[in-house]
């Protein structure tokens, strides 16, 4: 066997997860263990050389991967993140620097219009323009039964996962240049929802409708629209969840037996944002240990 081929199913934790739970928003520091974001394995190569990016909930888990890819292609990173989130923010604003690259930090709440439209402003000011858009900020919590879930939850859920997605791109759009794109993180749960999950696992579904209809809309400009799909991914939402029974049980499921790291998943967002993509537009790129969608 060649020496660069990496078992899939052994590269990574194969058991399950202690049961542990955290408040929303979750953070890197109590997620036991600590979610691979890359940090000493990604090796850049120059594929996004001078772009300027935005992802948003970029300072922990997938959106943490993403940003330190992003950077150590070339790129330059404004990152959006709750109050709560600082400490994760600023580790991975660490990460960006250390690969010769802006890090922006952004902190505010993407449920409120304003927040989403400064953040695209402050983003084209500090880095004097916006290439690249990766709506990543999300939230989810178990529920038991639709009957049970507060108007409020819903609304956080609907207000994080949709609103906020369509009030950044939005803002984003006017600077967005030819060869630019916006790359949305949806979910195997758009595909295969799960009970607990119901109005997580409905905005998702909504995102893959969004990206393919933005997809068609900009696609005459030269802007590509697509969105990765993950599937059981560790990460602090995890545990933010608040399902600590079920996390012996994640990620066992999947063909590969086991849950995937964020440094497993930023690869995709970086070919979506590369020029080496240029002819993939609307599509739902799966990272989901093998699972269908």
């Amino acid at each position: 066997m060649s020496e660069i081929l990496i078992d899939p199913v052994t590269r990574y934790r194969t058991e399950g997860f202690p049961p542990q739970e955290q408040h929303q928003p979750g953070v890197t520091a109590r997620t036991d263990p600590t979610p691979d974001h890359g940090e000493h394995s990604y090796r850049g190569s120059g594929r996004l050389a001078g772009m300027r990016t935005l992802i948003t909930g970029g300072d922990s888990g997938i959106g943490r991967a993403v940003a330190i890819a992003f950077a150590r292609e070339g790129a330059d990173v404004a990152i959006s993140f709750l109050e709560e989130e600082a400490d994760d923010a600023a580790e991975t604003a660490e990460w960006i620097t250390e690969a010769g690259r802006i890090a922006l930090l952004l902190p505010g709440d993407v449920r409120s219009e304003e927040q989403c439209r400064a953040l695209v402003e402050r983003t084209v000011e500090e880095l004097g323009g916006l290439d690249v858009l990766v709506l990543n900020a999300a939230y989810q919590q178990n529920r038991d039964g639709l009957e049970n879930t507060p108007t409020e939850e819903i609304e956080r859920v609907v207000e994080t996962n949709l609103y906020a997605p369509l009030w950044t791109a939005r803002a984003a759009i006017p600077h967005l240049p030819a060869g630019g794109s916006i790359i949305t993180t949806s979910s195997i749960q758009a595909f295969q929802p799960s009970a607990r999950l119901f109005d997580y696992a409905m905005t998702k579904a909504a995102q893959v409708a969004f990206t393919r209809a933005l997809a068609q809309q900009l696609g005459g400009r030269g802007i590509r629209v697509n969105a990765v799909a993950p599937g059981p991914i560790w990460t602090p939402l995890i545990p933010a969840t608040s399902w600590p029974e079920s996390l012996p049980e994640f990620g066992q499921d999947t063909p590969l037996g086991r849950a995937g790291q964020p440094a497993e998943v930023a690869p995709a967002f970086v070919f979506l944002a590369s020029p080496e993509s240029s002819y993939v537009s609307g599509a739902i790129v799966p990272v989901t240990g093998g699972k269908g969608l």
